[in-house]
């Protein structure tokens, strides 16, 4: 009667480079074994050393003094027991195949991803979105849109008592304009024009010639709306009074 083969079976093959699941069959030798390791972990198979670690027991070395006639039935392996490949080579001498520094990375060219009809872009631009939607706001468009949000969210209003920010800053004032000012060259959105308790700005109001409010010389300023803190804010003099008579 013919005898049958042992039954393969499935271990855990682990090493620095690797990690994975691997039918072994114990009529294998342990030479031929580091052979089948070898493209699994990337380590020669004359600079493996084999350690077998079974359920509840300690790790059992996997060597012999004739790697070449030793058979794996000799260590009794057990399903999902795990095999440690190490790398028995100076470290020099090891490749880490986790280290993807020096890998040269591929770069699509912008030219050839634009024109392929398989990918975001192009999927993209089918559904109108995103830069590709004709009613989409321009960048200057969406830029005024939140500084007009900045203001709402801040509460500023005509007639409003503010302080500039940041809070070193000291002023304090009346707004007394709210919009864009064409003037001030590249920024769009709205301003917020202030007429200063004392005469620390920058105008009387206008801006190069044209006039937005009326306030005495240097009691204007024009700031961007996240400059300005609204609130009960009383005049610095009307306040120095108020600590003199407590």
């Amino acid at each position: 009667m013919a005898l049958q083969a042992a039954a393969d079976v499935p271990l855990l093959i682990s090493s620095s480079n690797s990690s994975s699941e691997r039918r072994i069959s114990p009529s294998w030798t342990i030479a031929y074994l580091k052979t089948r390791l070898e493209p699994i972990t990337g380590i020669p198979a004359g600079s493996q050393q084999l350690t077998l670690r079974l359920a509840s027991r300690d790790a059992v070395p996997i060597a012999a003094a004739d790697d070449e006639n030793t058979q794996l039935a000799a260590y009794a392996l057990q399903p999902y027991a795990e095999i440690t490949v190490t790398d028995t080579r100076p470290v020099g001498a090891r490749t880490d195949y986790n280290d993807l520094s020096s890998v040269e990375k591929y770069e699509m060219p912008v030219a050839e991803y634009e024109s392929r009809t398989d990918s975001v872009l192009a999927w993209k631009k089918a559904q109108k979105l995103g830069r590709f939607d004709p009613n989409a706001p321009s960048i200057e468009q969406q830029r005024i849109r939140a500084l007009e949000r900045e203001v709402e969210e801040r509460g500023l209003s005509l007639n409003s008592r503010i302080r500039l920010l940041p809070a070193t800053d000291h002023r304090r004032g009346t707004i007394s304009f709210i919009g864009p000012v064409p003037e001030i060259p590249g920024l769009l959105g709205p301003w917020i024009g202030i007429t200063l308790d004392e005469p620390t700005g920058k105008n009387d109001g206008s801006v190069k010639g044209k006039r937005y409010f009326e306030c005495g010389t240097n009691c204007g300023v024009f700031v961007r709306p996240e400059r300005v803190e609204a609130g009960e804010f009383p005049p610095l003099d009307d306040l120095d009074l108020d600590l003199e008579e407590i």
